[in-house]
């Protein structure tokens, strides 16, 4: 078995290398120590914790007639209505 990085590149194979562009840049990973960072967002000191609940249908479709952020204004009254 050969090892993948037993070629040496000639003077005449780098004219076949293509130039890296900024979208190449913009897709790769980052590694440090051995570990890809991850990009993004960073984590939040409090996530939000994913549930299952069961709801009547017509209660659903109110809360999600509200449009977006629908299940964030749930939380809000549900924090409320808890006392937090």
């Amino acid at each position: 078995m050969t090892k993948v990085d037993a070629h040496v590149i000639s003077p005449e194979e780098y004219d076949e290398i293509p130039e890296l562009t900024d979208e190449m840049f913009a897709r790769a990973n980052y590694i440090v120590g051995g570990k890809v960072v991850r990009r993004g967002r960073p984590p939040k000191e409090t996530p939000k914790v994913p549930v299952t609940l069961r709801l009547d249908a017509d209660l659903v479709e109110r809360l999600r007639a509200g449009g977006q952020g629908w299940q964030s204004r749930v939380n809000e009254t549900l924090r409320k209505a808890a006392g937090l």
